[in-house]
C-alpha cells in the first residue's frame, strides 16, 4: 500500500525474495519471539540454537552429500565464499595453478567484485572492468536461441560441447564452473534443459573441476522442485542460497558443501590452511529464525502442491498471449514465467532498448495495481506462493494489457527510473 492508500499485488516477490508474501503472521511471530531471546552473537567460536537447527534442516533438504554449511549475509557474499573456497581448496591440495572460473554467457552472480567477475552482463560489469579478474565464458544453453525444429534437450547438448572442449584444454587452471541452474534470471529469465546440468556434473568429475550451483534466485521451490538441481538429479560441490532463504525478511545467505571440501581446510592452525572468511552479521539469530519459520510453512505442503498449482494457473493464463503480435518466447519453469517484447513476431526482432518498452509496461501495470519489473524487453512473473489463483489470473491479464499500452505508444526514450533496465 502506498502513501495514498492504493494497494498493489507484488507479482515479482520484491526481487524474488518474498515467497510467502509480505508480513506473514507465522514468520512475524517467530521473529518477535526470537527478539526476546537472542538478537545477535558472533558466530566465530560461538553458535546458537536457531543457526544449528537451520543448518541441520538445510542439510536434510539439500542433495545428498552436501553436509556442511557456511553462512554469510547476502547472495553476492555467498558466491564470493564459494569462489574463494573452491580456489583455496585446490591450493591446499597443491594445485596452485588453479585460479580461473567458467560461467555462462549472460550469467549473473552478484555485484561484489568476485561475483561480478563471473557475471556476463555488461550493464553491470563493464564500468568496473579494470577491477575484475578475467575468467572464461561459454555459450548459454538458453532454449530461445535453439534453431527451429531442434528440441530444447538437443540444443542444450549442442551448447555443452563448447564447455566440454574448454575443460579438455584448460581444466588444469580451472577451479570451478559456476551456473544458475535452469534459469538465468538477470539475463532475462533465460531457461534451459536439465540435461545440461547432467552433462556438466559428469564433465566436472571427469576433469577435476568443482561445480558451483548458484540457486540464490531459483532455490526454495521456485522451479517446482525444492532445489533446481533436483531436476537433473545432481549434487553440486557448492550450493549457494539466499533471497527466499529468510522469505525476504532479513539478509542471510549460505553455501552448502561436501565433507571432502570441509576436510580440505581442517588442518592444524600452524599450517595456516584454514578458510578465513567472515561477516559481522553471519548467522544472525533473527534471520535464522525467519528461515526456520519459512521452512515450517513448506512442511505444511511437502509435495509442493501449491507450486504445481501456480504453474498450472500461469500456463493457462498465458495462453491468450500466445497470439499477441508483440509477444514472443513465452516460457515457464515451475512458478516462474516470462515472455519477450518484440517489434515483429515472425522475426522475433526486439524493440530498441532505448525505447524502454519494459519501463512502459512497468508504469502501465502499476496503474492497474500490479508490480511488474521487466528486465529490458523481458516481462516476467515470479509470484509469492500465497497469491490466489484469481490474483494470478489478474496479474497476467494486467501484464497483457500493459504490453498493449507499451507497444502501441509512440517510440520514446526515458530517463525516468534509471535503475530499471
Amino acid at each position: 500500500e502506498d502513501f495514498d492508500g492504493k494497494r498493489y499485488i507484488d507479482a515479482i516477490s520484491s526481487w524474488w525474495v518474498h515467497i510467502w508474501g509480505h508480513a506473514h503472521p507465522h514468520i512475524n511471530q517467530a521473529i518477535k519471539q526470537q527478539l526476546d531471546t537472542l538478537e545477535h552473537v558472533i558466530l566465530a567460536g560461538f553458535s546458537h540454537e536457531p543457526i544449528i537447527e537451520l543448518a541441520e534442516k538445510l542439510v536434510a533438504l539439500a542433495p545428498q552429500g552436501l553436509s556442511r554449511c557456511f553462512f554469510a549475509d547476502n547472495g553476492s557474499a555467498a558466491v564470493e565464499v564459494a569462489l574463494k573456497m573452491s580456489m583455496h581448496y585446490w591450493h591446499n591440495q597443491g594445485e596452485k595453478q588453479k585460479t580461473r572460473f567458467v560461467s555462462l554467457q549472460g550469467s549473473y552472480h552478484g555485484e561484489t567484485l568476485g561475483a561480478l567477475a563471473v557475471t556476463d552482463i555488461p550493464l553491470f560489469s563493464e564500468t568496473y572492468a579494470p577491477l575484475l579478474s578475467q575468467h572464461y565464458r561459454v555459450p548459454s544453453p538458453d532454449w530461445t536461441q535453439a534453431p527451429e525444429g531442434m528440441t530444447t534437450e538437443a540444443f542444450a547438448c549442442q551448447q555443452f560441447n563448447a564447455l566440454e572442449q574448454l575443460l579438455i584444454e584448460k581444466h588444469e587452471e580451472i577451479c570451478a564452473v559456476i551456473v544458475e541452474p535452469l534459469i538465468q534470471g538477470a539475463a532475462g529469465m533465460k531457461m534451459y534443459h536439465p540435461v545440461y546440468l547432467q552433462l556438466l556434473r559428469a564433465a566436472c568429475d571427469k576433469y577435476g573441476v568443482h561445480l558451483i550451483a548458484d540457486e540464490i534466485a531459483v532455490g526454495f521451490a521456485r522451479t517446482g522442485r525444492f532445489f533446481a538441481c533436483e531436476h537433473a538429479n545432481i549434487r553440486p560441490d557448492f550450493l549457494c542460497l539466499s533471497k527466499a532463504l529468510t522469505a525476504g525478511y532479513l539478509p542471510m545467505s549460505v553455501v552448502l558443501t561436501t565433507e571432502a571440501i570441509y576436510q580440505g581446510f581442517y588442518h592444524p592452525y600452524s599450517t595456516l590452511k584454514g578458510f578465513l572468511h567472515s561477516h559481522s552479521f553471519t548467522g544472525n539469530p533473527l534471520a535464522a529464525r525467519a528461515a526456520l519459520a519459512s521452512l515450517e510453512l513448506f512442511a505444511l505442503d511437502p509435495q509442493l502442491q501449491r507450486q504445481q498449482q501456480i504453474h498450472h494457473v500461469c500456463q493457462q493464463a498465458l495462453e491468450p498471449l500466445q497470439q499477441h503480435s508483440h509477444i514472443s518466447n513465452i516460457r515457464q519453469t515451475g512458478t516462474i514465467c516470462a515472455f519477450d517484447l518484440v517489434q515483429d513476431k515472425a522475426s522475433k526482432t526486439p524493440f530498441d532498448w532505448r525505447e524502454r518498452r519494459g519501463l512502459q509496461v512497468f508504469q502501465a501495470a502499476l496503474e492497474q495495481g500490479v508490480l511488474l519489473r521487466p528486465i529490458g524487453n523481458t516481462v516476467y512473473v515470479m509470484p509469492p506462493y500465497v497469491m490466489t489463483d484469481d490474483e494470478l489470473r489478474y496479474v497476467l491479464k494486467v501484464a497483457g494489457d500493459a504490453v498493449d499500452i507499451a507497444t502501441q505508444a509512440p517510440a520514446k526514450g526515458s530517463d525516468i527510473g534509471v535503475s530499471l533496465p
